[in-house]
């Protein structure tokens, strides 16, 4: 009975430590995963239209992450980007070390242009979304654009399931709303899809729709009150405000595909940064691109560029179901169409 009993002793602490020890790598690899690089150092500019509560909300990563590098970020839509960058670059010189837009196009504009600096990353073959294979340019979030109503206020068989019923049903005449072009990326690149698709006219119909274009914030807030019934407008800022403030909007996945966006993270050349750091941007950029970094991506309401992430944003579908069903935008084609897209919109729905 003794030899027993010392043997179930035996066996519990070698399974005790057997626990303890599983329990200490698992604690070794998340520190690994947090570990800082404190060898990224001096200062590093980023242009953003990401929201700013959400660069808020990483800016403490990026701290824990690089805590010898000082990282800034300028906000504001792709068009404000654009213009900012335009007066930068005629000056010769770039505030930022870092651009992340809404859309891909003007990452191939700048490429054109020879203001990026290429880099490799380790994880490309993990992409599921185009990148440049010289490494100017990868895609680092996706955002969507999706329709939403309010479930308090309208029934959801009295809405539009459709981009193509948000420009055609009767009953949503003055009760749409949208995003403005000429200062939104993601906007844009609807207005390009959308084109492609149903062709000028359908623009034509949302002006007789009395489609109003307004932020954002604006749109939620109307949609809210029942003074608007859908809207065209990204996933992520409904995700947000039902996380957050357990709002009762939801969000509709058209029926003839959501418009998906994939953002573009890029690397100035050094030769025409102000910071000249680009050893600390071509890693702020990596850990954007990494797991780690992605996981503050979806964080944000956005959806990962990797392939098979394990995480998706908050009450939102499988991205694999998204890009399923989604209209097609042609990036290259809209670097040349940007300024003709936003004619023709400004000539149809901006003089109503």
């Amino acid at each position: 009975m003794r030899k027993k009993f010392l043997a179930l002793m035996l066996s519990a602490l070698m399974i005790g430590a057997t626990a303890c020890g599983a329990k200490t790598e698992k604690k070794d690899e998340v520190s690994n995963n947090m570990k800082s690089n404190e060898e990224v150092t001096g200062k590093v500019r980023i242009y953003t239209s990401m929201y700013e509560d959400i660069i808020d909300n990483m800016k403490p990563a990026l701290k824990k992450k690089f805590p010898n590098c000082e990282v800034e970020f300028f906000q504001g839509g792709t068009g404000t980007l654009q213009t900012k960058v335009a007066g930068e670059i005629e000056a010769g010189k770039l505030a930022c070390d870092i651009i992340m837009v809404a859309e891909p196009s003007y990452a191939y504009e700048l490429k054109e242009k020879k203001i990026l600096h290429k880099f490799e990353i380790e994880n490309k073959d993990k992409l599921a979304f185009e990148y440049d294979k010289e490494g100017y340019w990868y895609p680092v979030r996706i955002s969507n654009m999706v329709l939403a109503y309010n479930p308090e206020k309208t029934k959801k068989e009295d809405i539009a399931q459709s981009f193509k019923e948000f420009a055609e049903k009767e009953t949503l005449a003055g009760k749409i709303s949208m995003s403005d072009p000429l200062k939104s990326g993601t906007a844009l690149a609807a207005v390009s899809g959308l084109k492609d698709k149903y062709n000028e006219e359908y623009f034509t119909k949302l002006a007789n729709k009395k489609v109003a274009v307004e932020a954002g914030s604006v749109a939620l807030a109307k949609l809210e009150t029942g003074e608007m019934d859908e809207l065209m407008i990204l996933e992520e800022s409904v995700l947000k405000k039902r996380e957050e403030e357990k709002s009762p909007l939801e969000v509709i996945y058209p029926k003839d595909g959501t418009i998906v966006v994939p953002s573009p993270i890029m690397v100035v050349d050094e030769k025409l940064t102000e910071n000249k750091n680009t050893k600390a941007a071509e890693a702020i950029s990596k850990w954007f691109l990494s797991e780690e970094g992605q996981k503050y991506i979806v964080k944000g309401w956005m959806h990962s560029v990797l392939k098979d992430f394990s995480e998706i944003p908050y009450d939102a579908i499988k991205t694999s179901e998204i890009t399923g069903n989604s209209i097609k935008v042609k990036w290259e084609q809209l670097v040349k169409d940007r300024d003709g897209l936003r004619k023709m919109f400004t000539d149809t729905i901006g003089k109503k």
